[in-house]
């Protein structure tokens, strides 16, 4: 699924156009990354938690050559769901799951 087929969905159960809707669903998208910027933790009640976190420098190696590189130290943006999240993924099956 795409931006475009959220917008599309929120637009048709909303009675909105998709512009309208592209607008929100944009400004929701940029205030949480502005947030995860800002305060390095977003929590969404519900669905889950962004969080920044350091990952630290270390030593890897090139998958392709086997050369051993450095991996500088850098943040990234972990994400762990919520309860209502966990659980109706649990209970996907084979024939729903992708």
């Amino acid at each position: 699924m795409t931006k475009k087929d959220i917008v599309r969905s929120i637009a048709e159960k909303l009675d909105l156009t998709q512009l309208q809707t592209k607008e929100i669903v944009q400004k929701t998208f940029d205030a949480i990354v502005e947030t995860i910027v800002e305060e390095k933790r977003i929590e969404l009640r519900n669905f889950g938690v962004f969080e920044v976190k350091r990952r630290a420098a270390r030593k890897a190696r090139n998958p392709k050559t086997g050369e051993k590189v450095f991996v500088k130290e850098k943040f990234v943006v972990t994400f762990k769901p919520g309860k209502i999240m966990e659980e109706r993924v649990a209970k996907l099956t084979d024939k729903n799951a992708k």
